[in-house]
């Protein structure tokens, strides 16, 4: 009687272990699914880029420094894009592509800020319409980063919970990473000032 009390207890252990460990990779591959649509967006934007160079490159031609940056910065990003694809639950490839993400969002500012100076490229319909499709993937990007920081709260609650941490600790489930892109602008507090 007692070695069936024994072998039901073992039974029920490796079951819950089983269970743990599936759940935990069911969510270790939302994480990477909800990624590539972060990767579809992003490769769509990156594609747009060189398009928007060539379109400013005839108005701007004394502005090269800037159109360098950008596509400098665009290459970065591709890069930490490549390496953050192959392995979106590890962390230091989510932050870099974060950084770079960041970087490419100053410089493409930057380039915003200067076509300001050029009234006929901003009237420039093909200036206008790479504009509204840089700003539409910019959205589908943010719904996307969504939805894959939902999936990372949600790996990382069952990776860190008790006793799923046993399993997670134990077939090396690593700490996932949310994706922040943000511009330093954002951070700024306006300045607000009364005249009169």
């Amino acid at each position: 009687m007692e070695l069936y009390v024994v072998l039901g207890i073992v039974l029920v252990v490796v079951i819950w272990a089983i269970a743990a460990y599936n759940k935990l990779v069911n969510l270790r591959n939302r994480v990477k699914n909800s990624f590539s649509q972060i990767d579809v967006q992003l490769t769509r934007r990156y594609d747009l880029i060189p398009n928007l160079v060539e379109a400013v490159k005839g108005y701007m031609s004394h502005e090269r420094g800037t159109l360098d940056d950008v596509i400098n910065a665009r290459n970065s990003a591709v890069s930490g894009l490549k390496r953050a694809a192959a392995d979106p639950s590890d962390p230091e490839a989510i932050k870099a592509l974060a950084g770079a993400e960041a970087t490419l969002g100053g410089t493409l500012g930057r380039l915003f800020a200067l076509t300001e100076n050029y009234p006929d490229l901003k009237a420039n319909q093909n200036m206008m319409q790479l504009q509204e499709e840089l700003a539409s993937t910019e959205n589908k990007v943010a719904f996307s980063r969504q939805a894959f920081n939902d999936a990372v709260m949600s790996f990382n609650n069952a990776r860190e919970n008790f006793p799923n941490s046993l399993i997670a600790n134990n077939f090396k489930f690593k700490h996932a990473e949310f994706l922040k892109i943000e511009q330093e602008e954002k951070r700024e507090v306006p300045s607000v000032s009364f005249s009169g």
